[in-house]
């Protein structure tokens, strides 16, 4: 009978185990981000900029994205959220650069979004900012650093930039470019980008990765109590 009571608790034991795996990616994505992840070079898209709330005792109130100015974006438009206030801040490009409407000597370098009361990003809620960009430039991605506010004056700085073979803390959200010869090669089109991030609503390109592996373990835990039970019913008809 001791026996089997091991069996049994450690059946229990991998089932908890498999649920808290389950439940950590969901905790581990929980950062700000950029959907679609990405876009064609030189041309215009609308990215959204997805904000959680992973505070239980605070609110946020204030998003600040920065856009780089050594790789400037001409065109920057803002769509009016209700219950914030969205500033664009400019700054004097070193190098002019050349736009249909002529030559281009200054640049949106930071978007600030402030809460009016009532508005805030409650706890266990996100809010999405949106923003049209274009023309965007030559390069193989935009690096938005982002900070975000919250009630008690608590900054989380989102500007971790990628690193091969490194997993950051706190990420800064990232904009895959692609040339527009690769895009026309595997047919990408804005219909495609939009479909992929709304099946990936935390925006993290691993996220689907560690789901998988906790679904892995939970399926794992239910086979453990299988196996307790069928021991149960073996000793009680032995």
């Amino acid at each position: 009978m001791m026996r089997l009571t091991h069996v049994v608790r450690a059946g229990v034991a991998v089932a908890a185990a498999a649920a808290a795996a389950l439940a950590f990616p969901a905790a581990a994505s929980a950062h700000v981000t950029v959907n679609p992840n990405t876009a064609t070079q030189g041309g215009y898209t609308k990215v959204t900029f997805r904000v959680p709330n992973e505070r239980d005792d605070a609110s946020t109130t204030k998003l600040e994205i920065a856009l780089p100015t050594d790789k400037p974006i001409a065109s920057v438009s803002l769509k009016p959220l209700q219950g914030w206030t969205a500033v664009a801040e400019t700054s004097k490009l070193a190098t002019p650069i050349k736009t249909d409407d002529g030559e281009l000597t200054d640049a949106v370098s930071k978007i600030t979004w402030t809460a009016s009361a009532g508005a805030e990003i409650k706890p266990h809620q996100f809010q999405e900012f949106d923003v049209s960009l274009g023309p965007l430039p030559t390069t193989d991605q935009i690096v938005f650093k982002a900070l975000q506010t919250y009630s008690t004056g608590e900054i989380v700085r989102w500007i971790d930039e990628p690193a091969a073979g490194a997993e950051a803390e706190h990420p800064a959200p990232v904009l895959k470019l692609t040339k527009k010869s690769d895009a026309a090669a595997s047919g990408a089109s804005a219909a495609p980008a939009t479909s992929v991030a709304a099946k990936n609503d935390d925006g993290g390109s691993g996220d689907g990765t560690a789901i998988g592996l906790g679904i892995a373990g939970l399926v794992a835990g239910l086979a453990g109590l299988v196996v307790a039970v069928l021991a149960l019913r073996r000793s009680r008809t032995s």
